[in-house]
């Protein structure tokens, strides 16, 4: 299966990228970061270097691309816990704005099936709730599949040595789960321990 993998260097995507390549998938992986793009190659992915704010980028390279299905695991969130309040709207924009672009991508490349990340949680601020009812809405509208995702766990996460509230899942299970969701039918998927 071709997946366009948005979010690729992100905790989450850099667990996957290995894992889709494993399975068989090829793996054309979004990052924003020239940067970054060897890292994508060195996991197993062909970099797609893009904005997930550049519309028209974003289009293009999906319809390029062509893929089956597209796994938006896009956020913008700090290396660090401490500084989540202040990036709140900075990932509120990405799960509105990022969410439509791909939306975008995806009708013009053909309604490829599309999964995205979310919370199984409820946010406790305006701003952060706002993003993901927009994006939840959008997503089932295109007739795809949320992916609801416990607080991640686990190596590179907030929680590294010590296991948060529930609910919960450790990054090597999301990753595994996410790859399982690829055939699901539209609907939300919680992915917890």
């Amino acid at each position: 299966m071709r997946v366009f993998l948005a979010g690729a260097t992100g905790v989450l995507g850099r667990r996957l990228l290995p894992l889709l390549v494993e399975k068989g998938h090829e793996v054309h992986a979004l990052t924003r970061s020239t940067d970054k793009a060897a890292l994508v190659e060195e996991l197993g992915g062909i970099p797609v270097v893009c904005d997930a704010f550049d519309r028209a980028g974003i289009v293009e390279a999906v319809t390029r691309i062509a893929p089956d299905v597209i796994l938006h695991e896009l956020t913008d969130l700090p290396d660090s816990a401490a500084d989540l309040p202040a990036r709140r709207a900075a990932n509120a924009r990405i799960r509105i704005e990022g969410t439509a672009n791909l939306i975008a991508a995806a009708r013009a490349a053909g309604r490829p099936a599309l999964l995205a990340q979310s919370v199984a949680w409820t946010m406790s601020d305006e701003v952060g709730a706002r993003g993901v009812a927009t994006l939840e809405a959008g997503i089932l509208e295109y007739g795809g599949v949320v992916l609801r995702y416990g607080q991640f766990y686990g190596p590179g996460t907030y929680w590294e040595t010590e296991i948060p509230a529930e609910p919960r899942v450790h990054l090597d299970r999301a990753a595994d789960l996410t790859v399982a969701a690829l055939g699901a039918p539209s609907g939300i998927i919680t992915l917890t321990d």
